[in-house]
């Protein structure tokens, strides 16, 4: 591991102006990043630690919502009495992500910012455009079973890989960030992440010395709510596809319904068009069908990862009728 200097954060501000130097990195859970750091894959000159600072709460916001601080452990959303009982999915999607002893020590900032597993990434004796920009994508042609088959580019094909934050992305969550200057600004999920484009190693919206101080939900809505991830073993491994769901029915019709993917795209996927297919419509296997077709018309597998497509299809199906169920 690389040389590095040690700054315990005891503000906000502290932090933030601590990690707005050339080579800083923030720490909380260090659930992944440690590992960056051991392979040398991540290598900064400035570890800030913010365990200390006021983040760890969850409440009621005043329109109705909830406020995760950003020190929030997975442990403790998923157990939160507010989270089980009103965003459900959410508690669902945290539960089935990595092992009790790591969810312990992961937190809400630090999941949304997890790195992909491409093994490529991980490996720094092969070129990858998001660790090394410039040096090519070698999963492109090597071994990418797992990685994307949406919003990719000649130049990255990796996969976000958290549960947690598909569950947010279905539920219009709010990531809230403080600035190196004392700004605050709210940035919807979906447009925080970035997608690789020609610059894979850029994958948020967050500038140097930019700190996540909580993530707000919206007021909760009724319905189902459905949490499905399809993996190589029943815990500890990633989605090869995953799909949150919200749905609400009224006289046997979809009134309204939420959908996030992840395993598929460089960050959760979420596709509007496909929702809009469904909404005010009666359920049927006609009907799944064709809002499959909407999600995967843009999809592209690579060869080892080609099996994603059709995965992708019967598990959106899947979802959708226990979503749509009206006799439970």
């Amino acid at each position: 591991m690389k040389q590095f200097e040690y700054n315990r954060a005891t503000s906000v501000a502290d932090a933030t102006k601590a990690a707005s130097g050339h080579g800083a990195a923030i720490i909380a859970g260090g659930t992944n990043l440690i590992d960056l750091m051991k392979l040398e894959v991540s290598t900064p000159d400035i570890l800030v630690d913010i365990n200390r600072l006021d983040l760890g709460q969850v409440s009621r916001t005043d329109d109705g919502g909830l406020r995760i601080g950003a020190l929030v452990t997975n442990s403790d959303l998923a157990a939160h009495e507010t989270v089980r009982k009103d965003y459900e999915v959410l508690s669902r999607a945290l539960l089935a992500g990595a092992s009790g002893q790591l969810r312990n020590k992961a937190t809400t900032g630090g999941n949304l910012l997890q790195r992909t597993r491409c093994g490529y990434f991980y490996d720094t004796a092969m070129p990858c455009n998001k660790r090394a920009p410039g040096s090519g994508c070698q999963a492109l042609d090597g071994f990418n079973r797992i990685l994307a088959i949406l919003g990719t580019s000649d130049h990255c094909i990796a996969t976000h890989p958290s549960d947690m934050a598909v569950a947010m992305m279905a539920l219009d969550a709010v990531v809230e960030i403080e600035g190196s200057h004392g700004d605050t600004r709210q940035i919807a999920l979906d447009d925080f992440y970035r997608l690789p484009g020609s610059t894979p190693d850029v994958e948020t919206v967050l500038q140097p010395g930019d700190l996540i101080t909580a993530v707000l939900l919206p007021r909760p809505t009724t319905g189902r709510h459905i949490y499905r991830k399809v993996r190589d073993r029943s815990s500890y491994a990633f989605a090869l596809v995953s799909v949150a769901a919200v749905a609400q029915m009224d006289a046997g019709k979809i009134a309204q319904i939420s959908l996030a993917f992840g395993g598929l795209a460089p960050k959760p996927w979420r596709n509007r068009a496909v929702e809009a297919a469904l909404t005010g419509q009666a359920p049927s296997d006609t009907l799944f069908d064709e809002a499959a077709d909407i999600l995967l018309a843009d999809a592209k597998g690579y060869g080892a990862n080609d099996f994603k497509i059709p995965l992708s299809r019967r598990t959106l199906k899947a979802v959708l009728r226990s979503v749509t169920e009206t006799d439970q």
